[in-house]
């Protein structure tokens, strides 16, 4: 997982980083193919290198230490209005086939059966962010095809407008953005932008489209180069074992 999220950062972007596995991805995406990448982070940091310790919160003091600015939430948040932010990291509780995220409650959002903790700028970075790549545990409760409250917007849903997809999106006033890719701990999605459903890219090692379908609440659809994920290399190994030396987000 952490090398799918990773591969989803080029050369020279600004990226907005979030906290566990995309707090690796980008180290691992600055010491191998993107050395000109720049880390934001939701507590008001940017960056241009990694923190040279292992980060348990964003806020940490080595996240802060060398920093290019410590600023506040809403000034990073601008950059991402400006346009100035090319991909957003995100998890969620639920998804769906459209990319649409519930990180609100589990229910009648009224009356729940779980709350969640609610949006954070998760909601921010979905919908100003260029490209946006969702990252989650796979199982069919997560991976749902309609979820129960949209927090953060995916490509909404078809209604009496239009398609759903980056139309959907212009309608709505979101005239960028949207989700790339959706990594979970089966698979890499990625999404057609004209529809807005997601397309099975590739199945982890160890993993068959058949288990990747058991666990996911829609009917798949496969890209017609849909393969086995490409394994993680000798030196991309080696840094992310170097940056979490004891497992902590990648026990």
């Amino acid at each position: 997982m952490v090398v799918c999220a990773a591969r989803q950062i080029q050369d020279g972007e600004r990226v907005f980083v979030g906290m566990r596995l995309p707090l690796l991805a980008f180290a691992l995406a600055k010491r191998t193919h993107a050395p000109h990448c720049v880390g934001l982070f939701e507590a008001g940091i940017l960056r241009d290198t990694p923190a040279a310790e292992l980060l348990y919160t964003m806020g940490d003091a080595p996240n802060i230490t060398d920093a290019l600015w410590a600023t506040g939430t809403a000034k990073l948040i601008g950059l991402m209005a400006a346009g100035e932010v090319q991909l957003g990291f995100i998890g969620g509780a639920e998804v769906d086939r459209y990319g649409n995220l519930n990180t609100t409650a589990i229910g009648n959002w009224q009356h729940p059966t779980v709350r969640l903790p609610g949006s954070g700028g998760a909601a921010d970075i979905a919908s100003l962010s260029d490209r946006l790549a969702i990252i989650m545990q796979h199982d069919r409760r997560r991976l749902r095809e309609k979820v129960d409250y949209v927090t953060s917007p995916g490509y909404g849903y078809p209604d009496e407008h239009g398609s759903a997809g980056a139309a959907w999106r212009e309608r709505v006033g979101l005239p960028r953005g949207g989700p790339a890719a959706l990594i979970t701990t089966l698979a890499l999605f990625t999404f057609d932008r004209e529809n807005g459903e997601a397309v099975l890219q590739s199945y982890h090692p160890g993993t068959t489209v058949e288990q990747v379908q058991a666990q996911t609440g829609w009917t798949l659809r496969l890209a017609a180069n849909c393969k086995e994920t490409v394994p993680p290399g000798v030196e991309e190994l080696r840094v992310i074992r170097e940056c979490d030396p004891q497992g902590k987000w990648t026990r």
